[in-house]
Order: C-alpha cells, then sequence, then structure tokens
C-alpha cells in the first residue's frame, strides 16, 4: 500500500529495523479516539461503554472501542465530544492558550483543532478559524457550531489576505498545513494514491508561504505551532529551516516529551540549529498516526500590537430580550451584531468583517420575522438549561424520533429546549399535546 519511492526514503530515515517496525504498525487496527468537549459540560454522563483509555499527550482525549461507533450517538450530535485521532491532538496542546487570547487557527477544517483551541480559551478571548475552500469552510462552521463554541469567527480566506488584514494581531497562531498526507496513508487510500516525490516538493513551497503569511500575524511575542500530517523532511524540518532563515526575530522553542520523537536536522541539507527540539510521531511507537509540530516564538519588541477597529454593535430588539427573559436564558458577553438575515453575538474584540468572507460570527442568535424572534439551533446547543425544557435519555424513542425530524408528544407550550440526558440538543415548539420539530433539516436522521 505504499509507494516505493516513500519506502526508499523510509529506508534511510529509520532503518531496516525501524521499517520493519513501521510496516509492522500498518496491519494493527487503527486506534480510535475522541475528545471530551468541556464548553459543554464539566460533568458527562457515563460514557463507559465506549470502553475510555486516557490519551496521554490529550487534556480530555481518550480512545474508545471502535464497536461501540459513538458518532452514532446523540451525544455526538449534542456536542458532547468531538471524534479527533489522537495525534492529531497534540499540535493545539503545543500552543499554550490562555484564557482571553486572540487565536488563529489558519488552516483549520474540518475543526478538531479549532474546537481544542477553543475549550482552552473556555469562552474568553477571540478564536478565528479561516479555511481557504469554501466547501470546507462551511464543513467548520457547522462543526464549531455543533460544539458549542461562542466565542468564534470562521473565515474563508486566503492566508495572503489575512496577512495583510491581520498584522501583529495575535498571541497564538497555530498553521495545520495542507501537506502528502504521508501520516494518512492507512487512513485514507486517496493520501498514498495521489502521493508523489513532486507532490512533496510542492507542498513544501506551500507551505513556506503559508507560514511566512502567518508570521505576519503574531503579536512579538507571541507562539505559532506548525504542524503537519507527514514525515517528509522537507515539508517538515526544511520547511522549519527556510523559515528561520528567512526570519531572523522567530526562534524555535524546544519540545520536551517522553511520548514524541526529536527532530532530525540530518534528514535535510543545510539544517539551522536547534531542529531537533521538533517532534514527529510515529505510529509505529505510539497509538496514533503520524505527525509532525514544530513550536515558534517571535521576539519582543517595543512595537505595539496592531489594533483593529471593532464591529459596530446594535441594540437589543425587544423581540429578543422578550424571549431570553421568558426562557430564562442570559447570554453570553459580547456585542449583539446583525449579519446577514440574522443576530449574532460577537466576542468585545469582534474585528470589522466588512470585506472578508464570513461563515460565522460568533453565536448566532437567531431571526427577527414578523415582529417574533425565532431561535437558532446554535444558540439551544450553547446553552446549559432553559425554563422550559424536555429531557429524554440517550437510547429513548423520543430522541431517535426528534433526530430524525419527527413530531413529539409533549405538554410544555411555546418554545423548548429538548435535552438529552441533560445535553442541549436542539428547538421543539409546544402546542395542543405535541412538539414540533426544529431540529436542521440538513441534520436530520433520514430513515431511521
Amino acid at each position: 500500500m505504499f509507494p516505493d519511492d516513500f519506502l526508499k526514503r523510509l529506508d534511510k530515515q529509520l532503518g531496516p529495523d525501524g521499517l520493519a517496525a513501521f510496516l509492522a504498525s500498518s496491519d494493527r487496527p487503527r486506534a480510535v479516539a475522541l475528545r471530551i468537549n468541556s464548553l459543554k459540560t464539566n460533568t458527562p454522563p457515563d460514557l463507559s461503554q465506549y470502553g475510555l483509555e486516557s490519551v496521554p499527550w490529550a487534556q480530555q482525549g481518550y480512545y474508545y472501542n471502535p464497536n461501540t461507533r459513538p458518532g452514532l450517538s446523540a451525544y455526538h450530535e449534542a456536542g458532547l465530544y468531538y471524534l479527533q485521532e489522537a495525534s492529531a491532538m497534540a499540535p493545539a496542546g503545543l500552543l499554550d492558550v490562555q484564557p482571553g487570547m486572540t487565536v488563529l487557527d489558519l488552516c483549520a477544517a474540518p475543526g478538531g483543532k479549532s474546537s481544542q483551541i477553543a475549550a482552552l480559551l473556555q469562552g474568553q478571548g477571540l478564536l478565528i478559524s479561516n479555511e481557504i475552500e469554501p466547501k470546507r469552510a462551511t464543513i467548520l462552521g457547522r462543526n464549531l457550531e455543533r460544539m458549542a463554541i461562542a466565542n468564534s469567527l470562521v473565515l474563508n480566506e486566503h492566508p495572503k489576505k489575512l496577512s495583510e488584514r491581520f498584522p501583529s494581531f495575535f498571541d497564538r497562531i497555530l498553521v495545520d498545513a495542507p501537506c502528502s498526507g504521508e501520516g494518512m496513508f492507512r487512513k485514507e487510500e486517496a493520501a498514498y494514491t495521489d502521493w508523489s516525490v513532486e507532490t512533496v516538493q510542492m507542498c513544501a513551497k506551500r507551505q513556506l508561504e503559508i507560514l511566512s503569511s502567518a508570521a505576519q500575524m503574531l503579536k512579538p511575542g507571541g507562539r505559532m505551532v506548525y504542524s503537519t500530517c507527514t514525515f517528509a523532511p522537507e515539508e517538515n524540518e526544511g520547511v522549519i529551516s527556510d523559515f528561520l532563515r528567512c526570519h531572523p526575530d522567530f526562534s524555535l522553542v524546544p519540545v520536551q516529551s517522553s511520548w514524541f520523537s526529536s527532530g532530525h536536522p540530518e534528514w535535510i541539507a543545510n539544517p539551522v540549529d536547534g531542529l531537533e527540539g521538533t517532534v514527529r510521531l510515529w505510529p509505529h511507537l505510539l497509538r496514533g498516526e503520524g505527525h509532525f509540530a514544530a513550536v515558534l516564538m517571535r521576539q519582543p519588541s517595543d512595537v505595539s500590537p496592531h489594533k483593529q477597529s471593532k464591529e459596530p454593535s446594535i441594540s437589543i430588539p425587544k423581540e429578543l430580550d422578550e424571549f431570553c427573559k421568558t426562557m430564562g436564558i442570559t447570554l453570553p458577553d459580547g456585542d449583539l451584531i446583525s449579519f446577514g438575515k440574522s443576530l449574532w453575538m460577537a466576542p468585545k474584540t469582534m474585528p470589522v468583517l466588512k470585506g472578508l468572507k464570513v461563515v460565522r460570527a460568533g453565536l448566532e442568535l437567531g431571526q427577527l420575522l414578523k415582529n417574533r424572534f425565532e431561535p437558532a439551533h446554535a444558540l439551544a446547543l450553547w446553552l446549559k438549561c432553559a425554563n422550559s425544557q424536555a429531557d429524554f435519555p440517550v437510547d429513548s424513542e423520543e430522541i431517535r424520533l426528534y433526530l430524525s425530524g419527527q413530531v413529539l408528544p409533549g405538554t410544555p407550550t411555546g418554545w423548548t429546549l429538548l435535552t438529552v440526558d441533560g445535553l442541549s440538543l436542539g428547538w421543539v415548539k409546544g402546542s395542543n399535546g405535541v412538539l414540533k420539530n426544529h431540529y436542521p433539516k440538513g441534520l436530520r436522521r433520514m430513515g431511521t
């Protein structure tokens, strides 16, 4: 299943014994993992049926028994966890994100690392998650909505445009760069059928361009993590070495880990000093797929961070105010903005959106329709509780009916928050002994 040129290079990197161990690991079942979403709850329901085992390098990360299929559970739709490959949990953990920071995830789709960063921010500060491909940007937005993230701006822009718009703006930046995907060979067939030596070289050139755009957006004293899911030295140590030569105000921060393997300066020509402080995650040495990561720091300076103008806010309409009072809802701290046909609660530090291709602009609250307020699905997922609430067990017939878009029996009247074992899942609207289903049509499980 591996290309010949790839195996020849890997033999030079690992030696015969290491290559044999690597090939043997590809015959083992893949380790699958999930990450509990602390934004949803600090006391998750019993998940022992999944056979969880901790991922040692990831907070709230757990391996699960693949036969249990947690992605089919209503807990997944409620945003209780994100199915994320264990090695992919490493880069965000290296960012050292603190609540209140301004963070950029530059190549963010499908959203696993962004949701991990959001959990570290604890609802404070601003997360900008960007994806250059429109369809993938839409998927990114949906995943961040499901994970109950209120303080995020999702964009669909080219990194170069963002670098011009946000110079020296971010405290932390993650660049999980598009790569040749060698670490995903046994996970995705297209990863190895599309691979070539030329692809590796093309990716390395593009990665350096992306990383250079990111560098312009990092504040002096800020931290940036570059990561890939490939083993190719040209895309890893090579990109970092070329970047540091061109950016003398950046330096490597050595990564200390008993789980990860050190970088190899000797695998590239003319390496800069310190590349052994980068790390690789090898599938034959841990329970996960292939990954690479390097931590970079921009030297502090007397230059003041770039300040952005804020998106103008609007006053709270009476329909929204009345809805919140009736439901007992306290909205997150922020500024109310009108974006498209919807009302959104944006973080206080939300920059001006004009001229940007915006997918999501904070927390979508809902729409004003003929002097009434209709709440958004995103608001339901963000809520912990409401005055009118209907709760059902995860394996109940009511939850099955709800996820398939059907009407439920129920006595509450008006807007009601439907929850699964106490976790918000969506809206229903009660009238005449039934609960009309407001689960989004695009998310419904047809045929169940």
